[in-house]
C-alpha cells in the first residue's frame, strides 16, 4: 500500500479527503497532522470518519510527513511554502493551498501578499492548454498545486467556449458557494445566524483572489489574455458551487456550437458531464462527488455566451480533485477512489 500523510487534516479539506482516502483501494493513510488540533483524535475532530476515529493528529513537522510516500498539503494560504521546502525533494506533493498556483509574481503579491514561493504543475486534468490536456503534464510531476473550487468550476465551465472561440476574451462569472468554502475557522460572518435564510456578496469589484488564477487557466485555453471580473456569493448551505459564466457572443455562437464545443470536450471525461438540454446543474446533485454538471445557452437578446456548472467545492474543488491529481502523479487509475455519483437528497 502506499502511505499518504495529510497536513492540515482537521481542516473541512482535510477530513473530507480522508473520507475518500478510506474507500481507496491502493493507498492507507499515515501520519495526520492538525496544528491546534495536535493531540485529539480523528474521531474528536470528525465524528463521520468512523474508520479513523481513534488515530491521532500529531504536530505539524516535516519529519513527521516525510515518513510516508506522499504528502497532502490542506494549509491555510500561504502556509504550505515553507513546510514543502523541508521535505526530500522529488517526494509527491499536492497543495491544496494556493501557494504555488499562479505563475505571476506579482499577482501573487498583488491578490495574497508577501513574497510568491514558484510555481508547481497546475492541478486542473481536464483543463484544455492549447496543446493538449494538463492531465498529461500532471502524469509527469510530483508536486502538484491543487485548483482553488471556483477555478475550477469556472475553467471547465468556459474553457472549451474561448479555445473554440465562440466568446470574447472578457468574461463575467457570478458564482455562489457554500459557508465551507471559508473554511473551519470562526468567524461573525460564517455564524448559523447570519447565514440561513440569507445571500451576500463579498469581495464584489475584483478584490477576490480566485481573480487572477481564473484569468490564468481561461488564457491557456484562449491562446490569447483573458480579462474577468468575478463576483462571489455566500450561500446558505454547507457545500457547493453554482457559477454562471459568461462572455460575449461571437460570430457562430448558437447554442449547438457552444453545446457541441463542451461535449467534444468532456466525452472521455469520467467526471464532467453536459446535462440534457432544458436540464440545469444544481449543487444538491453534486454534493459528496468529484463530478462537473454543466449546461449551456446563449442569450440572444444580450448577445452572450452563458455557461452554468456545479461541483462539490470540498470534492472537486479541493480534496476529490487532489485525489484525482495524486493518483496521476503515482500512475494510479485517475478514479480510484472517487466517483462522480453525488449524494440526493
Amino acid at each position: 500500500m502506499i502511505i499518504a500523510a495529510v497536513a492540515g487534516a482537521s481542516g473541512y479539506a482535510g477530513g473530507e479527503l480522508l473520507r475518500l482516502l478510506a474507500s481507496h483501494p491502493q493507498i492507507s493513510v499515515g501520519p495526520l497532522a492538525a496544528g491546534g488540533r495536535a493531540g485529539e483524535s480523528v474521531g474528536a475532530v470528525h465524528p463521520n470518519l468512523a474508520q479513523y476515529a481513534d488515530l491521532p493528529l500529531v504536530e505539524t513537522s516535516a519529519k513527521a510527513l516525510a515518513s510516508a510516500d506522499i504528502v497532502f498539503l490542506a494549509l491555510p494560504h500561504g502556509e504550505s511554502a515553507a513546510l514543502a521546502a523541508q521535505l526530500p525533494e522529488g517526494m509527491p506533493i499536492v497543495d491544496l493551498g494556493a501557494d504555488f498556483r499562479l505563475a505571476d509574481a506579482g499577482a501573487w503579491q498583488a491578490y495574497y501578499g508577501g513574497g510568491h514561493a514558484g510555481t508547481w504543475t497546475y492541478g486542473l486534468p481536464e483543463l484544455l492548454t492549447g496543446i493538449g490536456r494538463q492531465r498529461e503534464v500532471i502524469r509527469q510531476s510530483t508536486r502538484i498545486a491543487n485548483p482553488g473550487c471556483y477555478p475550477t468550476s469556472v475553467a471547465l465551465a468556459f474553457a472549451p467556449v474561448l479555445a473554440a472561440g465562440l466568446a470574447a476574451p472578457d468574461v463575467v462569472v457570478v458564482a455562489a458557494s457554500g459557508t465551507s468554502g471559508a473554511g473551519r475557522k470562526p468567524s461573525d460572518a460564517l455564524l448559523a445566524t447570519q447565514v440561513m435564510g440569507s445571500m451576500s456578496a463579498y469581495k464584489v469589484g475584483g478584490g477576490h483572489q480566485h481573480t487572477p488564477e481564473m484569468e490564468q487557466s481561461l488564457t491557456l485555453a484562449a491562446g490569447a489574455p483573458v480579462t474577468l471580473s468575478f463576483t462571489p456569493l455566500l450561500a446558505p448551505m454547507p457545500r457547493g458551487i453554482l457559477a454562471t459564466v459568461s462572455a460575449p457572443a461571437r460570430p457562430g455562437a448558437t447554442e449547438t456550437a457552444v453545446r457541441a464545443a463542451l461535449v467534444d470536450a468532456y466525452a472521455d471525461e469520467p467526471f464532467v458531464r453536459v446535462l440534457p438540454a432544458g436540464q440545469w446543474p444544481q449543487t444538491s446533485s453534486v454534493g459528496g462527488s468529484n463530478a462537473v454538471h454543466l449546461q449551456c445557452a446563449v442569450d440572444e437578446h444580450a448577445g452572450r455566451v452563458v455557461v452554468v456548472a456545479a461541483i462539490d467545492n470540498l470534492g472537486k474543488g479541493a480534496a476529490g480533485q487532489a485525489l484525482q491529481n495524486a493518483n496521476l502523479i503515482l500512475g494510479l487509475d485517475e478514479i480510484a477512489g472517487l466517483s462522480a455519483n453525488g449524494v440526493a437528497p
